[in-house]
């Protein structure tokens, strides 16, 4: 049997009822599954938000965002990561971008990656930049060391 645990780390009735039901189902032996879960969450945080979230406002996410949605904004995290429907009205400030959907804005980033299913308008700050064939562009870039 495979139990998969979903929680947020700062929901701590779940983990009791998540730590209980585990122990329950294994007829009372306790296995180190739910601290494994636990363990692997809190390491790599990650904030999703899927295309039906429109958000208007700045956005700042610790470590990784990926979202498919409509953020009207400034966005900074360590790693941002955006798809083919998502539109952004802002700037992007991370260490890693990925862009794949329609950004109006400048991005400061150490690595951008720009998919093919991008459309992007705005000054790009970057040490690397990649770029896949297929994207639309309308930009000035400048690269740092």
């Amino acid at each position: 049997m495979i139990m998969i645990i979903n929680c947020n780390e700062n929901d701590y009735q779940y983990h009791f009822v998540a730590y209980y039901a585990t122990k329950k189902c294994i007829g009372g032996q306790v296995i180190c599954v739910y601290v494994w879960l636990y363990i692997k969450m809190t390491k790599n945080k990650t904030s999703i938000l899927l295309s039906d979230v429109s958000i208007e406002g700045d956005l700042i996410e610790k470590d990784k965002i990926i979202f498919d949605a409509k953020i009207r904004g400034d966005i900074k995290a360590d790693e941002i990561e955006t798809h083919s429907n998502s539109n952004v009205l802002g700037n992007i400030k991370s260490k890693n971008a990925s862009l794949g959907g329609k950004m109006r804005g400048n991005v400061d980033s150490d690595q951008i990656n720009i998919k093919k299913t991008a459309d992007v308008d705005g000054v790009l700050n970057q040490k690397t930049l990649s770029i896949e064939e297929g994207a639309v562009l309308k930009i000035k870039t400048e690269t740092y060391k």
